[in-house]
């Protein structure tokens, strides 16, 4: 006998209740964005290797470690699963020439694949909720891409979830630092660990967010680059934090928060938790204007930011947060050969009429059909025998609360199933 097929490691299935789970979620999510004026897109799953790699960085532990990326054998294209979604929006936005016009304020959700090592959290196909403002220069966008989210938290019942801020500056600004963190740590190249020696010359910013415990005090006496910042940057990160102020959000200023990803400029923030253990972060993002350009199109501002559903997911559960069980409104049992195709008549009826049917298929006595409609959670049952079917008429038994049992006819039955769905929300004090 053949092995199981099993799923691949760190790609998981997410079954019936938990996807329940996922679809309140994500209803939440849409309602949330589309009440700040962002509105969908979306975008393959494969992209060309190039896009990731002059986005996010070649030297950058998801293009070095953790693509998914392949030539693809009918024409030798090089292809990746995407890491990120950021990339794909804004290749996407200069392909479709989106700007043209007006700014945009775009929104994505969906899978993304990375080579990692699997952990609470961590997998290999995750999912993101991405958004991106296109088009907007200036502190307001960054601020309120910060504003949304707390209010996220706030509607998902969130708590002991913190902000952290930081500013990189400018590209020019940058490389001063650059330079003189090079300097810095040339001095303490033989305590650095195997990752920081290789990162020394050609990505030293990251360094300083190393969670190596070895290295803390050599990170804490590096040069900060908010030393280095200039009068704009420090302008337009004081009116991020005005904003912050001005909304009673709490906020800390991280010197060493820098984001793993080389597109990233002046504004960067995440928001962490101490619940998820070592994945603390749960949603993270800030100002990338130098990206639309990088990738090909007219230089134009640009910020966003992703969070990860799974971890998102997690928190809220533990916050208490749970899907509301989705039931029929009816299930609807038959008996008889004349019954069934009297079954499926009634059931397409109702249907029609805005109720959701469960419609019991694959035979069985009437006592079992009754269990599978009882465990269906539905607050009544449609039975259908064949005198019913003959006479065309049906009978509606409540499920709950022990009500009398009606025998209607068929054309009737939407209006009496509405009545008494009204007298049952009534009843239990839903309404």
């Amino acid at each position: 006998m053949s092995k199981t097929l099993q799923a691949v490691r760190g790609m998981n299935d997410i079954l019936p209740d938990e996807a329940e789970i996922w679809e309140q979620f994500e209803e939440i999510v849409r309602n949330w964005l589309h009440s700040y004026g962002y509105r969908p897109i979306r975008m393959p799953l494969v992209e060309p290797t190039p896009l990731f790699k002059r986005a996010i960085g070649e030297v950058t532990d998801i293009v070095e470690k953790e693509m998914y990326s392949f030539e693809d054998a009918l024409n030798g294209e090089h292809l990746t699963l995407r890491p990120e979604g950021t990339a794909s929006c804004v290749r996407a936005a200069i392909q479709h020439n989106l700007l043209f016009s007006h700014p945009r304020r775009l929104y994505y959700q969906g899978p993304m694949f990375r080579h990692e090592r699997p952990q609470k959290g961590r997998y290999r196909q995750f999912h993101q909720v991405g958004v991106e403002a296109l088009g907007f220069e200036g502190p307001d966008i960054d601020a309120e891409h910060i504003l949304m989210c707390a209010r996220l938290w706030d509607d998902l019942g969130l708590d002991d979830v913190k902000l952290e801020i930081n500013s990189l500056g400018s590209s020019e600004e940058r490389a001063v630092h650059r330079a003189a963190l090079i300097a810095y740590l040339e001095q303490h190249q033989a305590r650095l660990d195997e990752d920081g020696k290789r990162r020394l010359y050609t990505n030293p910013l990251r360094i300083l967010d190393t969670k190596n415990p070895d290295l803390q005090d050599i990170v804490e006496g590096a040069p900060k680059l908010a030393e280095f910042l200039g009068e704009e940057s420090i302008k337009h990160f004081e009116g991020v934090q005005a904003v912050l102020k001005d909304a009673g959000l709490p906020y800390r200023i991280n010197h060493r928060l820098v984001r793993g990803l080389d597109y990233y400029n002046r504004t960067v923030f995440e928001w962490v938790t101490t619940r998820l253990g070592a994945q603390g972060t749960i949603c993270a993002g800030g100002r990338y204007d130098g990206l639309i350009a990088q990738l090909g199109g007219k230089p134009a501002p640009a910020a966003g930011f992703a969070m990860g559903v799974e971890r998102l997911l997690a928190l809220w559960q533990e916050s208490g947060g749970q899907a509301e069980r989705i039931v029929p409104d009816v299930y609807l049992v038959h008996a008889g050969e004349e019954a069934q195709r009297a079954a499926f008549r009634v059931s397409e009826m109702l249907r029609g009429t805005g109720f959701s049917v469960t419609q019991h298929c694959g035979g069985g006595s009437f006592k079992s059909q009754m269990k599978r409609a009882d465990a269906s959670g539905a607050p009544f049952a449609v039975v259908i025998g064949d005198d019913e079917a003959a006479a065309g008429e049906v009978s509606l038994k409540p499920l709950r609360d022990g009500g009398e049992q009606l025998r209607v006819p068929m054309e009737v039955l939407p209006e009496t199933l509405a009545d008494r769905l009204i007298e049952s929300e009534e009843d239990d004090g839903s309404i």
